[in-house]
């Protein structure tokens, strides 16, 4: 049975099966976009429970690569450089639209092309 709150908020009573899982509404699933992982968060009483963005796929993974190859990296070494080189562009890249966010809101200022690379000769 599915109960319609106020502001929109869909209600469901779902079972707790007896190795303490839940089965997610599919209508929930859909709308939320879940792969194949969730988030859970405890907010006082309440359990939070979000879709985890999927990773990234890669955008950058040819010029991190290349980059490292070209700095001398190789075999274990160049694996495990990789993989913190592409850990820091997420988090790079989740600034990027947070400050973008912000200035979208008017929150932050903004720059222009002439201010960060200095004018053209």
């Amino acid at each position: 049975m599915q109960a319609t709150l106020e502001r929109g908020m869909n209600k469901r009573r779902i079972s707790v099966s007896s190795k303490r899982q839940i089965t997610i509404p599919i209508e929930f699933f859909k709308k939320l976009g879940v792969d194949k992982e969730v988030e859970c968060y405890m907010d006082g009483d309440q359990m939070i429970v979000r879709a985890v963005e999927p990773e990234s796929s890669g955008e950058f993974a040819e010029e991190i690569l290349a980059d490292l190859l070209a700095e001398g990296y190789q075999g274990n070494e160049l694996m495990e450089r990789f993989r913190t080189m592409n850990r820091s562009m997420r988090s790079a890249a989740s600034k990027l639209i947070e400050e973008a966010d912000r200035i979208a809101a008017g929150e932050a200022p903004s720059a222009t092309m002439a201010d960060i690379f200095g004018e053209e000769d």
